[in-house]
Parts: C-alpha cells; structure tokens; sequence
C-alpha cells in the first residue's frame, strides 16, 4: 500500500480513510446516555435534552451525541488528515514539536514522551492544532498547510455549533443564563481550545503484558469538556461511580463527551470530571495502531475556578464554606501539561494547585 505522503518535497495526497471493523468481543460497555441534536432547536427541545443530560453529567461525566451536523465525509477527511501526519517520517515530525516543558501542547508531541509506570513511556504520540487565530499562529507540516481552510471549518464548527450548545445545556441544568458559559470559551479568546490527532501504536502482546495492558493511564481532563469522534478500536475505558471500570462503546454516527476539570471546579463537584483511560484493544484488534480525532475545550486563561453561583448548586449546599479561589484556569492547564513532564507521582501525591487537585491513577 503507498504511504499517505511519498517523500517530504512532493505535495501531499491523503488516502481515504476507512475504519477498521469493531471488535468481536463482547464487552462490559458503560451504559451512557445518547443526545439527538436534532431535538435541539424544536420547541422545548434544549429543556428536554438538559434534564436527560443532567443525571449523567452528575454521576459519570461521559456522554454520546448524535445529528450533530457533521458528515460522515467530512469527519473522514479529519481522519485522512492525521494518518497522513502520522506517516511522514520521525524527523518531519520532529521539526513541529511543541512547546512542552513550557505547559504548551501547540503542534506535535512525540511518541513516549510520558512515563507511565517506573521506567516505561507510552505509545502514544499527538498533533494538535490551536484555534485558528492569531495568537496561535505556528508553522507546520505541508499536509497540515495544504488543507488548512479546511480543518479551520472543521475546527470552527465544533466550538461554535456544538460545543456553544452543550455550554447552553449545562448553563440550564445549573439553572443559569444559558449564555453563561460562552464567553468564558468565546472562539476568538486567550484559551487552548484545540483538535487533535492522536496515535496509539500497536504493541506486541509481551509489550503489553509488560505494561499491564496500559496505554494511557488513568486521568481527568485538563479543560471544560472533551469531544471524541467515534474510535471503532475498542480501548478507551471509564471508571465508574462504584470504582468500576467500563469499556466506552464506539457508537456509530456519535461523539462521545466528557466532563473535564474546569466544569468540576466550577460546579464544587456536581459536574463529574470522570477518571479514565486507554488500554490495550482486545485481541481481534490489538496489532492495529489506533487513530484518534479529538476536541478539548479549555476555559480562557484568565478564568478564575472558584465555584459558581448557580441556584442549584445554592439548593444542594454546595455553596455552603466555598471561598474565593485565586487559581485561573491557565495556571491549572500549565501546571497539568508541566506535571506530564516528571516522574508519575504515587497516588497519594496529588496535583495540588491553589485548593484544586486532581488524580492520577495507575490501575
């Protein structure tokens, strides 16, 4: 099969994407509600979708969308686009790497940059590519360059078609203005709102068997919430409210969301920022690299995560002894993306910043 891109001086020509079969196994799938867009704009139809999301934000964090807008062609192309970054040489790659000691993800994160147990790295290696405004301006690979009106649309239309919704949804169920959120996540602001393409490459079962099947340990987002395009190789789990953990099921035409730290903070934990984590695939998919396309949604960096004053947050008591925090959400973002970067603490060594913490877990 040719490569998606033959040498580094010819214009790039993306293969068509084509996803690989799910897996054969049966699995103990998470049971997560499902969102239908399409009720969005009918009358009463952001109400309705809220009180369906509502329990699920609160107990695990993780849902599916679906009628979302995107086709399928253009969500292919999104993934034709990474396969092609994937394929140009380590070098090529290499001269796009991003900022990372300094808590920037801008551009291109290397294969086993992290350390996920004592001595070992991940699989893992990442392209992200920030808003398309000035402030974020960066060179980077021809492939990215040639269709690069195109991943700005693409980039566009998720952060002010759907996630400016999922903002207005969240703002209802905490019973606020459902404008609320959005200016805090405006498009044009200081925020590392970002697409990513990510590979998880395949190990060999002894690989695996020395890494206790992990490829990305346990964790919570940094931001306010994370969009996962359907991933039909069956290995992103969740860890449940009973300390289970939960395959995420690649359910067709379908985004799947999760709560991430901000959106905890900020809701004195109402809002699940749930733990989870990528393992390796079962065996009818285990030789196969993993192709991710991903959007993180992170709160402008001034934003400050004391708890806020929701009505329904004042009802539950969850207002009751919170105090004015002093931690912006850049500050909180860094120190994650910095904290990447040193040994993994033990469990019981927390990321602490200014009153929030978080968890990073090993099993």
């Amino acid at each position: 099969m040719p490569s998606a891109v033959s040498t580094q001086t010819e214009t790039p020509v993306l293969e068509k994407y084509v996803p690989v079969p799910e897996t054969k196994y049966d699995l103990d799938w998470a049971d997560l509600v499902t969102l239908d867009f399409s009720q969005y704009d009918l009358p009463g139809g952001k109400q309705k979708l809220a009180e369906q999301l509502k329990d699920a934000v609160h107990k695990i964090g993780f849902f599916y969308i679906v009628n979302f807008g995107l086709s399928q062609e253009d969500i292919d192309r999104q993934f034709a686009i990474g396969k092609a970054v994937f394929a140009l040489p380590e070098e090529e790659r290499l001269k796009y790497r991003a900022s990372l000691e300094e808590g920037i993800y801008n551009g291109y994160r290397p294969l086993g940059a992290i350390e996920i147990k004592p001595g070992l790295r991940d699989n893992v290696e990442l392209y992200n590519i920030f808003k398309f405004v000035p402030q974020y301006e960066r060179s980077h690979p021809a492939v990215i360059r040639e269709h690069y009106a195109e991943i700005e649309k693409f980039h566009r239309y998720i952060h002010e078609k759907i996630v400016y919704k999922l903002f207005r949804l969240i703002a209802i169920i905490l019973e606020l203005p459902e404008d609320y959120l959005i200016p805090g996540h405006s498009y044009e602001g200081d925020s590392d709102c970002h697409l990513r393409y990510m590979m998880s490459r395949a190990r060999t079962p002894e690989e695996n068997a020395k890494y206790g099947n992990i490829y990305t340990r346990g964790h919570t987002d940094f931001g306010s919430l994370t969009l996962l395009f359907r991933q039909p190789v069956a290995a992103l789990q969740v860890k449940t409210p009973e300390g289970e953990w939960k395959y995420v099921k690649p359910l067709p035409g379908s985004i799947t969301v999760n709560i991430a730290d901000a959106l905890q903070f900020w809701t004195n934990g109402y809002l699940k920022s749930s733990i989870h984590r990528v393992i390796a695939p079962p065996p009818d998919q285990a030789h196969i690299d993993r192709l991710g396309l991903l959007y993180f949604v992170r709160p402008g960096a001034q934003l400050n995560l004391k708890t806020v004053e929701s009505p329904l947050l004042k009802r539950l008591g969850l207002l009751d002894g919170v105090k004015d925090g002093d931690v912006t959400a850049g500050d909180w973002v860094r120190a994650r993306i910095r904290r990447n970067w040193e040994k993994p603490p033990e469990k019981q060594e927390n990321l602490a910043l200014g009153g929030v913490k978080t968890q990073v877990v090993y099993d």
